[in-house]
């Protein structure tokens, strides 16, 4: 059954949870999307189950059943769905392999997350997140990758700020979306659980393999010296998934660089002047944080 609160109090009743748990624990708790939650729930589009509606009231100590004024069926989504809509589900303009699409792979590789939360035998949730940090990449986010996303698929996603920390989300839906990814070698879930690697039509085309490396430094990649008293720029790359991190030194090599050993576990570096000076030439940031830093760092660099 579903559970139909007075109007306004199942967006209280998620407020209140709000103010023990962020949405993602919320989420997690919940096994629901946190965009789910945020706005098909808080908005009252749509109504918890009764499990559902149990579990919160038990996570925050709250009693809301003087408020109910009706339990719907089960399956009230699907008839209110089917008086609604045309009964279709939104199509997806499906791009061709190309450089933008390797390197939008590289960017969801690096900060992104896809999600296909399902719950029984139903699919809850069908959604692509990329992280940043609000300081410094916001304008990466919200303009360079989301037009990559207007170009390739005509879908421009929302950004979203955490209330806890610097960090901010791009986030766009779509089932047909998800099973894009999904289909083109991109998994769902733990990258690190499911060994997420650099998928084999990006490896094979060198081309598409520079692009690729571009959204996965402009992500997970940083500029900076050797160290204090060398003044030599520096390109690094980590990742805590080894099959993703033996895939991208693997190619770096294959493109003619010279990378260094994955050191601790987590990291490469791209430290030789003819490296570098490559690496600007034939590959270059899409990200305006690394390449302000880079032009930053060159002030004071030896010269080549």
């Amino acid at each position: 059954m579903r559970i139909v609160l007075v109007p306004g109090k199942q967006k209280l009743l998620i407020n209140l949870a709000k103010t023990k748990f962020t949405w993602e624990e919320l989420a997690r708790k919940l096994n629901f999307c946190s965009g789910y939650i945020r706005n098909s729930l808080g908005k009252e589009i749509t109504y918890f189950s009764e499990d559902k509606y149990k579990q919160l009231c038990n996570l925050i100590n709250v009693n809301f059943d003087n408020f109910i004024i009706n339990k719907l069926p089960e399956n009230w989504g699907k008839i209110r769905g089917a008086s609604l809509s045309s009964g279709s589900i939104k199509k997806l303009i499906e791009p061709s392999e190309s450089k933008d699409l390797a390197e939008l792979f590289g960017i969801i590789l690096g900060d992104g997350h896809i999600d296909k939360i399902i719950r029984g035998k139903k699919t809850r949730c069908y959604c692509i997140t990329i992280a940043g940090d609000s300081r410094d990449d916001k304008d990466y986010l919200e303009n360079y990758v989301n037009t990559l996303f207007e170009i390739l698929f005509k879908e421009k996603g929302k950004i979203s700020y955490s209330k806890f920390s610097n960090s901010l989300f791009l986030k766009i839906y779509g089932k047909r979306l998800v099973e894009f990814f999904i289909k083109r070698g991109l998994e769902n879930g733990n990258k690190k659980i499911n060994r997420q690697s650099i998928p084999d039509w990006i490896f094979s085309n060198k081309e598409y393999l520079k692009n690729c490396l571009r959204g996965l430094i402009d992500t997970d990649g940083s500029i900076h010296y050797i160290s204090k008293s060398n003044k030599n720029i520096r390109i690094s790359y980590t990742s805590y998934i080894p099959a993703l991190l033996n895939k991208v030194r693997l190619s770096f090599i294959l493109l003619g660089f010279n990378p260094s050993k994955i050191i601790s576990g987590k990291q490469i570096f791209l430290s030789k002047k003819e490296d570098i000076f490559r690496y600007m030439k034939i590959i270059g940031f899409g990200n305006q944080k690394h390449l302000k830093r880079f032009k930053k760092l060159k002030r004071c660099a030896p010269v080549v």
